[in-house]
């Protein structure tokens, strides 16, 4: 079963090292720290809510800063959907920060599991504007997450992997990519804390389709930390 999960982590964080060689790759790297907040309203009704700062350019300074709640119904104990809010503000030099408003729809499922291996599909549709332009560019997110416990328990260490495909749909007058856009993927632990909150911790690599034939490529240390209530 390990060599099954590392075989997953695998499949993973392949794409990341399937860059065409002939393209012209930018790396960075940065630090995304992400905190949320989930829990019951009433009945099925839940919600979460969760700030992100993130930091880029050789992780020496904020270069955006997100705020993204969202309200969900528990279809099912494996389904719950959602429609939530963001904004993304990116701080400019000498200029006016750029704003990105989103609404969205999203839907959390959990597959289940093929032997201890536990999996989850998450499935975003992102409607977005912006500040410095006119026009909504419409953007697709699937996200499949591995987990693989260490020992027994609900209170338990486990190896995580996760791979997030973004699509764009449609572009707008500010921009916005029509096709693939970019390609997040994870490797790392989550650690269990008080209740049922946990904190993730580990390498996340951010590829995104750039100018003309260029790819940038972000090596990320991310921290997310989730208060379940």
């Amino acid at each position: 079963m390990r060599s099954m999960m590392f075989s997953a982590l695998g499949m993973c964080l392949f794409p990341v090292l399937a860059v065409p060689a002939a393209a012209q790759t930018v790396h960075d790297e940065g630090v995304w720290i992400n905190a949320t907040v989930m829990g019951p309203i009433a009945d099925r009704l839940v919600f979460f809510a969760e700030v992100q700062p993130r930091i880029t350019d050789g992780a020496s300074r904020l270069s955006a800063l997100l705020l993204r709640p969202a309200i969900g119904w528990q279809v099912s104990k494996a389904l719950t959907v959602y429609q939530g809010y963001a904004r993304v503000v990116e701080p400019v030099d000498g200029g006016r920060d750029r704003q990105e408003d989103r609404l969205f729809q999203q839907a959390t499922w959990n597959v289940g599991k093929i032997g201890k291996l536990e999996v989850q599909s998450r499935t975003r549709l992102e409607q977005r504007w912006r500040n410095d332009g006119d026009g909504m560019s419409l953007r697709a997110r699937q996200m499949v997450r591995l987990e693989y416990p260490l020992h027994a328990g609900s209170r338990r260490v486990a190896l995580m992997g996760s791979a997030e495909a973004f699509v764009g749909l449609t572009r707008a007058e500010w921009g916005g990519t029509k096709g693939f856009d970019q390609l997040r993927s994870f490797a790392g632990l989550e650690i269990p804390l008080a209740g049922r909150s946990t904190i993730e911790a580990g390498y996340l690599n951010q590829l995104r389709n750039g100018a003309g034939s260029r790819t940038d490529m972000a090596h990320i240390a991310s921290l997310t930390l989730f208060l379940r209530l």
